[in-house]
């Protein structure tokens, strides 16, 4: 299975590869490095990982600043794109070219507009918080470029679909 990790501002793609036993892979990183890893989940969203002779503790956590992993004592945030997603599939081969909505994905409630008209953003920055189900979710810009219109202010509410932003 590959997938791509942006890491530390950095894209990365990763090859697993199940071993002989349940629990065992082999990691490529970037097609360069490969080592064998043991991984086991104790509970949801805590693994313990074996390689190289250590054993890791290894904690993910999403929040509405985005996924984290705690490792060796760090914070370390991170987004995977697997390609055999159907979202990760059209995102990847939309372009760049032209201008790009951001988008409600959920029903729910403006918190907070992160981008004003004529900022310059990142490729996945936040623009806009909306809270849905009690839960507060960031929606990112879907390329690097500026802010062309911001069709949302805290307070609106919003259903699944609306338009909140446009980067060009």
């Amino acid at each position: 299975m590959k997938l791509q990790i942006e890491a530390g501002g950095e894209l990365h793609e990763i090859e697993l590869e199940r071993g002989e036993t349940a629990g065992q892979y082999r990691v490529s990183v970037d097609g360069v490095s490969s080592t064998d890893v043991e991984a086991y989940l104790l509970r949801p969203g805590v693994l313990s990982l074996h390689t190289g002779g250590k054993a890791y503790r290894c904690v993910l956590e999403e929040s509405a600043e985005g996924a984290v992993i705690h490792l060796a004592g760090k914070r370390h945030p991170y987004r995977v794109d697997d390609p055999r997603s159907l979202k990760s599939r059209r995102s990847r081969h939309a372009g760049t070219d032209g201008p790009k909505s951001v988008t409600a994905s959920m029903p729910g409630r403006v918190v907070r507009v992160l981008a004003k008209v004529g900022d310059l953003v990142e490729a996945h920055q936040g623009i806009v918080v909306i809270e849905a189900m009690k839960m507060q979710n960031e929606l990112k810009s879907p390329k690097a470029g500026k802010v062309v219109q911001v069709r949302a202010e805290p307070g609106d509410t919003v259903v699944a679909g609306d338009v909140l932003a446009v980067i060009e």
